[in-house]
């Protein structure tokens, strides 16, 4: 019997054992480590909130749209957890100016936690404040002739801030009218902002070149194009088109535009994989920023995936870009090398950190994740 016994408990050991052998060869080493490192960030972030005017300002929406990426490509629970949470704490709402694209960013996680069928979902306020920001009338929507504030979305961030919440609206109202309103906004941003010649956004209309006295340039003559800047355009381009129906009937432009981003990006790439935060004038700070770059490589890996932009010539970019980003978070899971809240390039440091930062290595890591 003790024999018997003996033979027994040897065969369950080595069952455990080929068990365990066989989940070890099923499970992506890196693709787990790129996983803790987005847990690691998520803990640092819930752990020391920080926002510029109120926790459903603009930085926290741009930070919890890492978040729920984050939890479309893992499943994990605690990126669910911390967006029901915030948004339980928001009681739904938006912040106050509805007028401004900023305001309205922070719904986009509202409707995600909506589509996995999240009990208790208010979405009212989220009606609420997209109806008034498209059809009340308002002084921005007029254009003041002697400002920046010519049009509703005057600077390039806000086609990161509005136009994927329209879009995924649309999706979930099985409504193209909204679709339709976001276009008319979106072509006047892009009229207003777009560089034809450099394929990126100046910020706003004061970096606008005239061809006169009044042009700003960097220190060696180009153009200012701010690299956040430009991250919130392809950022928000690749949550657009994630979102957007692919018969819709200007689809084709967001593409081409998507993808003359792409193409302009990858040649001003710097060499450790990391782009500055003046695009065209590199030596101006001459390190690299992780909101820029963690906002770039969401989009492009993005583009991967989704067999928009070559695998063959944009892979090596992102694999590049992506550890460069590992390499500015610290051991406990902050994210460094931030630039601060601004509206040009300005410098970071391995202690410079926002929200907005954390949310942009998140976006970035949800899509690495699914590159493999």
């Amino acid at each position: 019997m003790k024999f018997a016994h003996a033979r027994t408990v040897s065969a369950l050991l080595m069952l455990i054992f080929v068990c365990l052998e066989s989940c070890q060869t099923t499970v992506d080493p890196q693709k787990w480590d790129n996983k803790r490192a987005m847990v690691m960030a998520l803990k640092w972030q819930e752990e020391h909130p920080i926002f510029a005017k109120a926790p459903t300002d603009w930085t926290n929406g741009a930070y919890y749209t890492g978040v729920y990426k984050a939890h479309q490509s893992t499943n994990d629970d605690l990126f669910l957890d911390a967006l029901t949470q915030m948004a339980t704490r928001n009681e739904w709402k938006p912040w106050e100016r509805y007028y401004h694209a900023d305001d309205l960013t922070i719904c986009t996680s509202y409707l995600y936690l909506k589509s996995l069928g999240i009990e208790g979902v208010d979405l009212q306020p989220t009606d609420t404040i997209i109806h008034l920001h498209l059809y009340e009338p308002h002084a921005w929507k007029e254009g003041h002739t002697d400002r920046n504030q010519q049009i509703l979305w005057w600077w390039c961030d806000a086609l990161f801030m509005a136009p994927p919440l329209l879009t995924a609206y649309a999706k979930m109202k099985n409504d193209p009218a909204y679709l339709d309103m976001m276009h008319k906004y979106y072509m006047e941003t892009y009229d207003l902002l777009y560089d034809e010649e450099e394929n990126l956004f100046a910020r706003d209309l004061h970096y606008v070149w005239k061809g006169d006295s009044t042009d700003v340039k960097e220190a060696n003559g180009k153009k200012v194009f701010w690299s956040r800047g430009n991250g919130w355009v392809i950022g928000g381009l690749a949550l657009v088109l994630d979102q957007m129906p692919a018969d819709y009937q200007y689809r084709l432009f967001y593409e081409d535009l998507f993808k003359s981003m792409a193409d302009r990006l990858i040649e001003i790439q710097h060499e450790d994989g990391l782009w500055r935060t003046s695009l065209l004038s590199p030596e101006s700070f001459d390190h690299g920023e992780v909101s820029g770059s963690g906002f770039y490589t969401f989009a492009l890996t993005w583009g991967i995936n989704n067999g928009m932009l070559d695998r063959e010539i944009y892979e090596p970019a992102v694999r590049k870009a992506w550890s460069a980003l590992r390499g500015c978070q610290k051991a406990d899971g902050m994210i460094g090398w931030v630039q601060n809240i601004g509206a040009s390039p300005e410098p970071a440091n391995h202690d410079s950190w926002q929200n907005y930062g954390t949310g942009a290595f998140l976006l970035a890591g949800s899509e690495i994740l699914k590159l493999n």
